[in-house]
C-alpha cells in the first residue's frame, strides 16, 4: 500500500510539474489601426528565421520560415517599430526525413491550413514596444491569412557590432483565431484522437543588415 501511495504522489508531481510548464497562448486582440511604418528594408533575410512547432496526441512536429522582407526600426539604439512579411512558401520542416518533410510542408500549405497559394505572405507590424524588467513586451498586429489580430509577445534587443538582433521568446499562437481549421476541435467534432493542437508555438530572430 505505502508503494501505491508513492507511486500516486510521483505520478501527482509529474502531472503538476507539466501542468506548470505548460505555455498559455498569447491573447488575440482586435487590430491596432497604425499609420504607415517606415519602410528601412534593413533587416537580413538571409540570416533571420522564424521557428515553429506544432503538436498532436501522437508527437509533434517543428520547423522554419523565412522572412521577405522586413524593417526594423531603432532611436538611439531602442526598438520603436518595424514590419515584418513572412514568406509563408519558404516553410521547411525539420524533424522528418526529406519525403516526409515535403508531404508534410504541403498539407500545412494546402486550402484548409495555411492556404499558403491564396496568402502567400503573413505579416506581423510592430504597435507598441514597453520594458518592463529588462525585457521588452512587443505589441503588433499579426496577419495570417485573410485575418489580423493584434498580439503581445516577449522578446529582447541585443546589438553587436553593427547588427542588432530583435529575438522572441517562445510563444504560442491559436490557430484558430486565424481561421486555420484543420483538424480543430473548434470547427470539428467527432475527431476523438485525430485533432491537431490549437497552439502553434513561434519564436523568431530577426537581424539587420550589417
Amino acid at each position: 500500500m505505502k508503494k501505491v501511495f508513492l507511486s500516486l504522489a510521483l505520478v501527482a508531481s509529474v502531472l503538476t510539474a507539466c501542468k506548470s510548464e505548460k505555455k498559455e497562448k498569447v491573447e488575440a486582440k482586435e487590430e491596432v489601426k497604425v499609420e504607415a511604418v517606415a519602410d528601412l528594408n534593413n533587416v537580413d533575410v538571409s540570416t533571420s528565421v522564424i521557428t515553429w512547432k506544432g503538436t498532436k496526441p501522437t508527437g509533434a512536429h517543428n520547423g522554419t520560415i523565412m522572412l521577405k522582407e522586413g524593417s526594423l526600426n531603432l532611436e538611439e539604439g531602442k526598438l520603436v517599430g518595424g514590419s515584418f512579411t513572412i514568406d509563408m512558401s519558404s516553410m521547411k520542416n525539420e524533424d522528418l526525413d526529406a519525403e516526409g518533410g515535403a508531404k508534410l510542408v504541403g498539407h500545412l500549405s494546402a486550402p484548409d491550413f495555411f492556404d499558403v497559394a491564396t496568402y502567400s505572405n503573413s505579416k506581423f507590424v510592430i504597435t507598441n514596444v514597453d520594458e518592463v524588467e529588462g525585457k521588452l513586451a512587443v505589441t503588433g498586429n499579426l496577419t495570417i491569412k485573410d485575418v489580423t489580430k493584434s498580439i503581445t509577445i516577449p522578446a529582447m534587443l541585443m546589438t553587436e557590432g553593427n547588427i542588432t538582433t530583435f529575438k522572441s521568446e517562445k510563444f504560442n499562437v491559436d490557430r484558430a483565431d486565424f481561421n486555420v481549421k484543420y483538424g480543430s476541435k473548434k470547427f470539428f467534432d467527432n475527431l476523438k484522437d485525430k485533432f491537431i493542437d490549437d497552439m502553434i508555438e513561434f519564436s523568431f530572430t530577426v537581424n539587420t543588415k550589417a
